[in-house]
């Protein structure tokens, strides 16, 4: 049974609560009985490394990646932590041995698969291979469908210990068939199989950019227990493709955005690869893919040709300061504080209590940008003035002491489709940290609007526009207000979502990695109606209307979507 119908009028359920707790308990039942709810892989950060689909396609053979092995532990990328080889499609030939097993293509990789990678660990990496789990691989290649155990088996008697699992050819179109063949057969496989495997999902990717992402969702809610990473949107553009490179960032990023609420340590959502090299970049372009990705604490897994890269590519990614947000333990995906038609501003917590702020040039001329401490989430009337943070450009890696009195930090001359990355710390007041709040857009993953308050207290859905009215802090104890009324919090008035001051005594807000942001009285969701109307109405399952982004930080209430099924 689904989340949708468990909720209906014939459902014993009385609301999304009592439904989280029923699947809560059965889910500790679970793991009393021993079964896990991910595959017995611990994977704390995200992995880095290099894979050569986006580079070089299906033309590959050995010495791409010895010489990429090579070149790796020579220039420093292995020393900053890209320990990971992995392969990509196109290493077989086009038909299965008689005993059910792949050939590798003995043209490609005269010294076979075995080889390579016991070449690939002397030199300090851990190997990875493809496959896909339809009938044919996206090259047309043979694929899993059917073969699951037996490939399994091979890969790692080859020494891979990363699988990545495609989409392409899916008996079936359909959420559900991909459920089958990814969750049904393949959660069972790597729960069972004695060696630890890193399980690279590409599922979500294929239901990216519906009209109705209810099943982009869900794929997403079952990738968290089946595996370390989830590809969930299109591939990053190719080498050869005459594309716009910096569009095909934009679409991944913007997908990526509306994903945060899924990630953890052992679970990392993935926008697809660094292909750093690509000649239709510009250089501040390259800086910004590299940016961002690390401020989602994303996989840095590099698709370039590693032996030529050049010495500014090389550059951006080896910036330690960056790998060092990316790798950092908490691994918060950086949220949206505000977004304009040309500014993007993005950030998150660090594990020593440090806050990253990300600001983003979406458009083509240069600019200067002033983000103000209370979109940081930083509580100013509880720090003096005189209060000095300390501010670090990691592009620049010089620190510089603002005051409180500042009233924020300015990003200066940020080039076109630019970013710049700042690393706040510093005492407040008598703490050690910076005192911050999860503050940021809530908005829909779907429509991309904004909610957003006004001076009357009416709430709606608009056009983002980086206005106060639209950037909200949410406590600890669920309260939600906008920087332009901070005394009035959101309150669910008979179906109706206003901001007012009673709402700060009287309505708190529970969030699940549903996306579903409930009322604690009604125990209904807030929606997007017709004409941008803010209301608060029952719960469905996933539904375009409901599924809303949070600021990084705020407390995410994780149900199992597939306890009842």
């Amino acid at each position: 049974m689904g989340f949708l119908a468990a909720l209906s009028s014939a459902s014993p359920y009385s609301s999304i609560l009592d439904l989280a707790s029923t699947m809560k308990s059965q889910l500790v039942l679970a793991s009393a009985a021993g079964l896990a709810t991910s595959t017995h892989v611990d994977l704390p950060l995200p992995p880095m490394g290099f894979n050569n689909w986006a580079r070089f396609t299906t033309h590959i053979n050995q010495s791409i990646f010895t010489d990429a092995a090579t070149s790796m532990a020579a220039n420093g990328m292995l020393a900053a932590g890209y320990n990971r080889l992995n392969l990509d499609d196109a290493w077989s030939t086009h038909e299965r041995a008689a005993n059910g097993s792949m050939v590798v293509d003995s043209v490609k990789f005269p010294q076979g698969l075995s080889w390579l990678a016991a070449f690939i660990k002397d030199k300090g990496f851990i190997p990875g291979i493809y496959t896909d789990s339809g009938t044919l691989s996206c090259g047309q290649y043979p694929a899993a469908y059917g073969h699951e155990a037996i490939d399994l088996q091979d890969f790692s008697d080859w020494g891979y210990e990363y699988l990545k699992l495609d989409g392409c050819n899916v008996p079936g179109e359909d959420e559900a068939a991909y459920r089958r063949v990814y969750f049904d057969v393949w959660r069972e496989l790597l729960l069972t199989f004695p060696k630890p495997v890193v399980f690279s999902n590409s599922a979500p990717a294929y239901f990216c950019g519906a009209d109705n992402l209810t099943d982009w969702y869900s794929i997403m809610g079952w990738a968290q227990q089946m595996g370390q990473l989830a590809r969930h949107s299109y591939d990053i553009i190719n080498y050869d493709s005459k594309g716009s490179a910096w569009d095909s960032l934009m679409t991944n990023y913007n997908q990526h955005v509306r994903l945060a609420r899924y990630q953890r340590p052992n679970f990392f959502n993935d926008p697809d690869f660094l292909n750093t090299d690509h000649p239709n970049y510009t250089l501040e372009e390259k800086k910004t893919h590299m940016a961002l990705w690390s401020s989602f604490s994303a996989p840095l897994i590099v698709s370039a040709d590693i032996p030529n890269l050049k010495k500014e590519e090389l550059e951006i990614l080896l910036n330690k300061d960056l790998i060092a947000i990316d790798q950092d333990p908490l691994v918060q995906q950086a949220t949206l504080v505000s977004s304009s038609p040309d500014w993007d501003v993005l950030s998150k917590n660090l594990a020593n209590g440090d806050r990253v702020l990300t600001i983003l040039n979406k458009a083509g001329k240069a600019g200067d940008y002033t983000v103000p401490w209370a979109r940081i989430g930083i509580q100013t009337d509880r720090i003096s003035p005189d209060t000095a943070l300390s501010v670090k450009d990691l592009w620049t890696g010089k620190t510089e002491q603002v005051k409180i009195s500042a009233g924020g930090i300015t990003a200066k001359n940020v080039g076109p489709h630019g970013t710049f990355v700042y690393r706040i710390s510093g005492r407040m007041g008598g703490s050690s940290h910076p005192i911050v709040l999860p503050t940021g857009l809530i908005f829909n993953t779907f429509s991309l609007k904004c909610l957003s308050d006004d001076k009357s207290g009416k709430v709606a859905w608009k056009t983002c526009d980086g206005s106060d009215g639209q950037t909200w802090t949410v406590s600890d104890e669920g309260r939600v207000h906008s920087l332009l009324r901070p005394n009035e919090c959101l309150a669910d008035v008979q179906g109706k979502l206003l901001s007012r001051h009673s709402g700060c005594r009287t309505d708190a807000w529970k969030y699940y990695n549903s996306g579903n942001l409930v009322n604690g009285n009604s125990n209904r969701c807030l929606t997007e109606g017709a004409a941008g109307a803010a209301s608060v109405s029952d719960c469905g399952y996933a539904t375009n209307e409901q599924v809303i982004g949070l600021p990084v930080g705020a407390k995410v209430i994780e149900v199992d979507y597939y306890a009842n099924k």
